[in-house]
């Protein structure tokens, strides 16, 4: 068995009863940074072993660990924060896991984007998770593409690219598109700035910001 473990994404509140039973019992997790998982696994006494699985050495492992699962281990597939697999490590292992017939449970838990998505204000029946926009190649033609979009748009950026982004998006969407800029979700410094792309750009022009951030774009009304 694979078990998908979400870990919280700032609050260690947010970690679950459920969460911590399947990390003190499987023989193995997988981490994508263990000296950053171990700091989360000695809050909550959980001495079970850590391997490294990250998007640099995922292609070279994965069929070692479909192997040991095969034979019967069972391990957890956790990320620095939030669910495996989005915006992160994650989708080759399930991938070769359900080829293999291994069988895999994701845990619910934290997800960045929700919450974000949650308190924009904008409409949530209907969204479209762009996650982190290729650096280069493809991006203008991504963004281009998305500025016609009817549904809620959510993009994840780190603190030195967010000016970047916002001065691209309202090339793309508009000086007047809503948007959403959320950072350090359910830590001590929360907060959620909302406006036009416009005003958002100037807020954060020459401003020094820390955390992970989410922004999220209305939909082409």
């Amino acid at each position: 068995m694979l078990y998908i473990v979400p870990t919280p994404i700032g609050n260690l509140e947010d970690m679950t009863l459920r969460a911590i039973r399947v990390l003190k019992e499987v023989h193995c997790i997988l981490a994508e940074d263990t000296r950053k998982s171990g700091i989360l696994l000695k809050h909550f006494d959980i001495s079970t072993p850590m391997l490294p699985y990250h998007q640099h050495n995922e292609h070279e492992i994965t069929p070692q660990l479909v192997q040991r699962l095969k034979h019967g281990e069972q391990m957890a597939m956790i990320s620095d924060s939030g669910t495996p697999g989005i915006s992160d490590a994650g989708y080759l292992l399930i991938r070769e896991c359900l080829k293999e017939q291994v069988a895999i449970t994701c845990l619910p838990g934290p997800t960045a984007f929700v919450p974000a998505l949650l308190v924009s204000g904008f409409p949530v029946n209907e969204f479209v998770f762009a996650g982190f926009l290729p650096q280069k190649k493809g991006r203008q033609t991504r963004l281009k593409t998305l500025s016609s979009e009817n549904r809620t748009i959510l993009f994840y950026e780190s603190p030195n690219r967010l000016q970047k982004l916002l001065e691209e998006l309202l090339q793309a969407f508009g000086a007047n598109r809503k948007a959403s800029v959320s950072r350090e979700i359910s830590k001590l410094y929360e907060e959620t700035q909302r406006g036009t792309l416009m005003e958002l750009g100037a807020h954060y022009k020459d401003k020094q910001v820390k955390g992970e951030i989410v922004v999220v774009v209305q939909g082409l009304i």
